[in-house]
């Protein structure tokens, strides 16, 4: 039987047999694959035993052996370590915040939106019957080759199992054979695929376009010829060749004179022709900018009818129910696009056509200064501005002239100050310069004054440099003279070689007297008020102790000849009389005052601004504590309101904000209330009266404060009024 075996072995490894030698490969390539390992091993332990030293790094941790045999267990959860632990929610049923116990642990690293649709879903069942329709309408032909097909294919596979079964049962005696034969069982027969159907009726196609050759193309121009000239030159040949230009300039007006007369008419002509030409396209550009400027407040008109009914007729008829309270109606909001980072420094209303106001831009924030702007809006048109200027430096303040409404006097930030025509050029007509005298320091104010004894037009200005300086207009110039010098008493320094230098004040107001023309009043950051005269400018006529911070604003009121108001960043506004050095009034608004203005139509009226983005506005003949209306009249998120001024003669308040913004506000009944009438008499509407009222109020408060002045001395500190001492 063994004998049988060996020969059986011998005739299968020989050429006719081919199945049976495969495991005696398999046997040989899995003995060479022990020889390999077994090589390695000697390499490596010939490597070892060859003295080779393993390379180690400088920075290898050693550990002892105690700590290489310590075992160290690791506990992985399935927790998300990121997950928040901490998450509270509100719990209706107890009123009360609650921690979640429970948290979504599980995290995503990766999804992706798949396209297979199940089989049980209608669009699945859909497919699968026009996939079976597409296959019962195919020819008969085709079925009936894939039916022979698979019948060839069916009796291959059936030979084939036969024959391996006859081989599978001669070598069951040996497991080697037996394995083989398992190894090499034919797979099962494959089954017809389907035609797909092409569902979207697509084809293929592919266009290519003609691409344009590149051209180049190439010039080369001459050099430029240049030559090296040089000469000496001394007095005989400059004076040589003066005296041959006068000689051509000679010869020439002979040549003119020896023209006739009909030539020279020609060519002035000619010129005229030109001039009339370039008037005439001026022309046509004015009346073409005139007509849409027309066109333009047309327009703004019809869709912004509400709001000009309600700055017309609106009058609110809860002003009845308020106790004598106010309030303000917003209208209108003036604003440009390239002033939106830009304050608003100053705002002046025109003196001749009341609907017309300029507002100059610049910047409060001195460590962030850029360029400014100084434009000017009408109540016709708010949309747009109807003049527009800019400036290298920011603007600070500007004023109108009385008896020429088209000069604005305007001061900067870099200390210079201008004057801008509005019927000239876009550019100021008069700047004043470093050589001219101009300012050290920003200017804070600017007033125009009468003019003087040559009939110059003349203003004034102040600035931080502690000058107040008159500049007068020439033909083509700006003329100074520095009329007085404010200078801080008290603060001399000494120096060592005895000499004593005064520090100056910074002025940042002022204001002339309107019946008294050498009187102004000047407000400094050391909160002094000092009343000068143009008349005196080595002293001052008195000093008020008035702020504890700089004072803001001071004004004269335009009825009361010897009442003025100011304000300050100390929260305070105070009512003066000029010739007692303590307040009438003291009002605190709990906020830095940035501006404050006398009303035009009563003398017992004024607006005040805030910091916090609040307007107040008094009236003392009907309340003298406190404020008829406190309102909130911009957005308070980084914003602060500016300057406030009140309309010559519409009863609209106008205020300026840090961001730019110019909003307009009509004022209710309340706060613009005229004195009734007896039955049978007619309202007089007499500066007279408006005097009296207002000098009603003061007798209250005038003797008490007289006699803190006369038991304080002269040179006491301003106290509060008694009224406001008795609240």
């Amino acid at each position: 039987m063994p004998a049988k075996a060996d020969k059986h072995r011998q005739g299968q490894g020989g050429p006719s047999g081919g199945r049976a030698g495969l495991p005696r490969v398999s046997r040989a390539a899995s003995k060479k694959r022990d020889d390999d390992v077994s090589t390695e091993a000697g390499d490596v332990a010939g490597a070892g035993a060859g003295g080779k030293a393993l390379i180690k790094p400088p920075d290898q941790l050693e550990l002892t052996e105690a700590e290489l045999k310590e075992e160290i267990t690791r506990i992985l959860k399935a927790d998300n370590p990121h997950a928040p632990q901490n998450i509270v929610r509100y719990s209706f049923k107890e009123r009360a915040y609650k921690r979640i116990s429970h948290v979504n642990q599980m995290a995503i690293h990766f999804s992706y939106d798949g396209n297979l649709i199940p089989k049980d879903s209608d669009e699945g069942r859909r497919q699968c019957m026009k996939a079976t329709t597409g296959a019962e309408k195919a020819p008969d032909e085709t079925s009936a080759e894939t039916s022979e097909e698979t019948q060839v294919k069916g009796e291959e596979s059936t030979g084939d199992t036969q024959a391996a079964g006859e081989e599978t049962a001669e070598e069951s005696g040996t497991a080697e054979v037996a394995a083989a034969a398992g190894d090499e069982e034919t797979p099962p027969p494959k089954k017809p695929e389907k035609k797909l159907v092409n569902q979207f009726n697509f084809t293929e196609r592919a266009s290519m376009t003609l691409n344009n050759p590149l051209r180049e193309k190439a010039c080369q121009s001459e050099p430029i010829a240049w030559k090296d000239f040089s000469a000496t030159v001394n007095q005989w040949e400059i004076y040589d060749a003066y005296v041959e230009h006068i000689q051509k300039m000679e010869k020439e007006k002979e040549k003119e004179k020896s023209k006739p007369q009909a030539i020279k008419k020609e060519e002035e002509k000619k010129k005229e022709r030109k001039f009339t030409s370039l008037e005439f396209q001026s022309n046509e550009i004015a009346k073409i900018s005139k007509a849409a400027k027309i066109m333009e407040r047309v327009v703004n008109q019809n869709t912004l009818d509400d709001i000009i009914q309600d700055f017309k007729y609106f009058e609110d008829e809860s002003d009845e129910y308020r106790d004598q309270k106010g309030t303000l109606l917003p209208l209108w909001t003036f604003q440009y696009d390239k002033t939106k980072r830009l304050a608003v420094t100053a705002i002046s209303w025109n003196p001749k056509y009341k609907d017309l106001f300029a507002v100059g831009y610049g910047s409060y924030d001195f460590m962030k200064q850029s360029q400014g702007m100084l434009l000017l809006y009408t109540l016709k048109n708010p949309s747009f501005p109807e003049y527009i200027f800019s400036s290298e430096s920011g603007v600070m303040c500007l004023d109108f002239h009385n008896d020429y409404p088209y000069l604005i006097a305007v001061g900067f930030y870099d200390g210079n100050v201008a004057i801008y025509n509005l019927k000239a050029t876009f550019q100021p007509s008069y700047k004043s310069c470093a050589k001219s005298g101009k300012h050290t320091e920003p200017v804070w104010q600017v007033k125009w004054q009468k003019n003087d004894i040559d009939n110059n037009l003349n203003f004034f200005s102040v600035s931080s440099d502690g000058r107040i300086v008159s500049w007068t207009l020439l033909r083509n110039e700006l003329v100074h003279t520095d009329v007085i010098k404010l200078s801080v008493e008290g603060t001399t320094a000494q120096r060592p070689e005895e000499l004593q230098l005064k520090i100056l004040g910074c002025g940042t107001s002022f204001d002339f007297h309107k019946k008294i023309d050498y009187l102004f009043l000047v407000g400094t950051e050391e909160g002094k008020i000092y009343k000068c005269s143009k008349r005196h400018s080595s002293q001052f006529l008195d000093v008020f102790e008035a702020h504890h911070m700089a004072v803001d604003s001071v004004s004269w009121n335009p009825y009361h000849s010897k009442v003025f108001i100011s304000c300050s960043s100390d929260w305070t506004v105070k009512i003066w009389d000029h010739t007692i050095k303590t307040p009438m009034f003291v009002y605190d608004l709990n906020s830095g005052v940035g501006d404050v203005a006398w009303a035009p139509y009563s003398s017992t009226v004024f607006a005040a601004v805030t910091t916090d983005c609040k307007a107040h506005v008094f009236d003392l003949s009907i309340n003298k504590y406190e404020a008829l209306c406190t309102q909130v009249v911009v957005t308070k998120k980084k914003n602060k309101i500016t300057h406030v001024q009140f309309n010559p003669v519409h009863p609209v308040i106008v205020v300026g904000d840090q961001r730019g913004h110019v909003i307009c506000l009509k004022l209710s009944p309340n706060l613009r209330k005229m004195p009734k009438a007896k039955k049978g008499q007619e309202v007089e509407k007499d500066p007279e009266m408006e005097i009296a009222k207002l000098e009603k109020l003061l007798n209250l408060v005038r003797e008490p404060a007289k006699q803190r002045c006369e038991q304080g001395g002269a040179a006491a500190p301003p106290g509060p009024p008694a009224e406001q001492t008795q609240l």
